[in-house]
């Protein structure tokens, strides 16, 4: 039974973007995100990935994939790759060392 995934885009030698996470329905609440993220960051440090970022929405609807990442240590940032500002995006970083 398949509860959740995610995906990781290399961007530089050190640096990744967490593409997408979903967890399954019937599986959500459950802590099926963190194991995900918990995993494809060590699969990212593995690889020599020394930063994560990721793209998100601000409202309500992403509030609790905001607070996963927070929890998680990562930060707000300004666009990265070939992102940029607008009103529909909230961009968060970690380093991973």
């Amino acid at each position: 039974e398949l509860v959740g995934w995610g995906a990781l885009k290399q961007l530089s030698a050190d640096h990744a973007e967490l593409k997408s996470m979903r967890t399954a329905s019937a599986h959500v609440r459950k802590g099926v995100a963190r194991v995900i993220l918990r995993h494809i960051e060590s699969a990212a440090r593995a690889k020599g990935i020394q930063r994560i970022s990721l793209e998100t929405g601000p409202h309500a609807p992403f509030a609790a994939a905001q607070k996963l990442y927070a929890s998680e240590g990562f930060v707000e940032c300004g666009p990265f790759a070939n992102y940029v500002p607008d009103p529909y995006s909230l961009f968060m970083t970690k380093a991973l060392v």
